[in-house]
């Protein structure tokens, strides 16, 4: 494993990010869960990712019970704050000073620690005063319950303005967690720049197209029984813009490129997410134990000026790159 600065701080996460969107408490029984936490520590993965709405807080319990007993300095554990959680009642949602505070101390004890490294607002809240966010978000700092914060999906302009803020109360907002990979590079024409200015990094989601980069899915042909494609609990629905033809075609010309590497297609496309120098962190998830070495040996892929110019003949005339898209992926309101 290879371990990176994570933006303008001293704090080093690993290469690759273990998080369980869409498993943990969802997707996959518990003690498989675990085990995958155990096969990512064991692969050298130190940094772990969640958020308090995945499977309603089930995946931080899950998170929690599975790293209960591991030296918590030899960690970093993330989490986040936004969606509505709980019974969903009108306070249960946002990033007003309330929902924050609540927040946290509702994550530390599903987490079974203390203090959480990075504290994330899940999404921009339109309905909260910036100023009263950051507050909070620097309080519970200060409070020493998180050591720094980070944002997730929040336009340029946003970025901007929370690490103005932040700088003002003291405290250090060094990450954006936003979507990107060879398909989805909707970060690279604002968010990057504006990031690199600020001393910023992205820990970016979904680096596999929700599993479509590894070349498991077939242009007109039936998802195998038993991927993402498949799950009827939200897998299918999450994976279903990637499922066109024309795309599956085009992640399929990846395929003679990876074998020419040694590599596996997904190793490939989490090497070129890893290329970009403001990418601190790939999330990857995992339905099987076993599929954690194999994503963790990405790190050691070097990718030459001939595979980058391979790899773009071959996706990048259908990769999204609208910049709006990222304002888009913020909710208008925070109704529960």
């Amino acid at each position: 494993m290879k371990y990176r600065y994570l933006g303008n701080s001293g704090l080093k996460v690993s290469a690759i990010t273990y998080g369980n969107w869409l498993t943990h408490g969802s997707q996959v029984e518990n003690d498989t869960a675990k085990a995958s936490v155990h096969a990512a520590l064991d692969a050298g993965i130190s940094t772990f990712d969640t958020a308090d709405v995945y499977a309603n807080t089930v995946a931080e319990e899950v998170l929690g019970e599975a790293l209960d007993g591991q030296r918590r300095e030899g960690v970093e554990i993330a989490t986040k704050v936004f969606g509505p959680i709980g019974p969903k009642g009108h306070n249960d949602v946002g990033l007003s000073r309330k929902h924050i505070l609540e927040g946290i101390n509702g994550s530390l004890r599903r987490l079974r620690t203390d203090y959480v490294d990075l504290y994330q607002a899940h999404r921009y809240d339109v309905e909260t005063p910036l100023e009263e966010t950051m507050q909070a978000f620097a309080d519970v700092v200060r409070q020493g319950k998180a050591l720094y914060i980070g944002v997730s999906e929040w336009t340029a302009d946003q970025l901007r303005d929370g690490h103005e803020l932040a700088t003002e109360l003291g405290v250090q907002l060094i990450s954006n967690q936003p979507q990107y990979s060879l398909l989805w590079r909707v970060i690279d024409e604002e968010i990057v720049p504006t990031s690199q200015e600020l001393g910023v990094s992205q820990i970016v989601w979904s680096p596999l197209a929700q599993g479509v980069l590894t070349g498991k899915y077939q242009p007109g042909a039936q998802p195998p029984e038993g991927s993402r494609a498949t799950d009827e609990k939200g897998g299918a629905n999450m994976i279903s813009r990637w499922m066109r033809d024309d795309i599956l075609e085009g992640v399929q010309r990846l395929k003679p490129i990876a074998d020419d590497l040694g590599v596996t297609m997904g190793q490939l496309a989490l090497a070129w997410v890893l290329k970009n120098d403001n990418v601190a962190s790939a999330i990857v998830g995992a339905s099987r134990p076993e599929q954690i070495g194999e994503n963790a040996a990405a790190v050691e892929v070097e990718l030459d000026d001939e595979a980058m110019g391979r790899i773009e003949d071959a996706v990048g005339g259908i990769a999204e790159r609208n910049p709006e898209l990222t304002k888009e992926s913020s909710p208008k309101t925070r109704q529960a």
